[in-house]
């Protein structure tokens, strides 16, 4: 059962068809308020370029909002842990 949730989470990551990546100012304001609580070069580009390709113009904005402080929604709390974990994943300590 967990890895069929897993899965569905995943999947609510993917980008379909019609939804829109997120945008070259997202990426920069997701790299600005990833410094300003890292304050880690490496790992905020990391951390930018992942959210590019895992999650669309409307996630990356809950993204944002959550790395501000603010919760996410009920409705994209499963996909934002998934994201969470995913870009840990990419970027590792390593980077």
């Amino acid at each position: 059962m967990k890895r069929l949730s897993l899965l569905a989470a995943l999947a609510l990551l993917t980008t379909p068809a019609f939804a829109a990546a997120p945008t070259a100012a997202q990426k920069e304001e997701f790299y600005r308020v990833c410094m300003g609580i890292a304050q880690d070069a490496k790992l905020c580009g990391c951390k930018a370029e992942a959210a590019m390709t895992l999650i669309d113009e409307r996630f990356m904005g809950v993204v944002i909002k959550s790395m501000k402080g603010a919760a996410p929604a009920d409705s994209d709390f499963v996909a934002y842990n998934t994201y969470v974990a995913k870009s840990n994943q990419i970027c590792k300590p390593n980077y």
